[in-house]
């Protein structure tokens, strides 16, 4: 599992994909969502706007990645 900070309290799950260099580019997050490859805390998301906090967990293939706050 990796950690990604995060400057403010809430980021959206699309940044975060990008952010964290799951994806390269918003087109790339938005296919792996549409086609349910990622998930949010253990469940399936398809949303690119669907907002994240410290602690969420998200999983796409074998990469985990944790949400952390400054």
């Amino acid at each position: 599992m990796r950690e990604v900070e995060i400057r403010d309290d809430v980021i959206r799950l699309g940044q975060l994909l990008k952010l964290s260099g799951l994806v390269e580019h918003g087109a790339e997050a938005k296919e792996v969502l549409e086609e349910g490859l990622v998930q949010v805390n253990g469940a399936v998301e398809t949303r690119r706007g669907k907002q994240l906090t410290e602690g969420d967990e998200i999983v796409l293939g074998s990469e985990i990645i944790r949400v952390v706050t400054r």
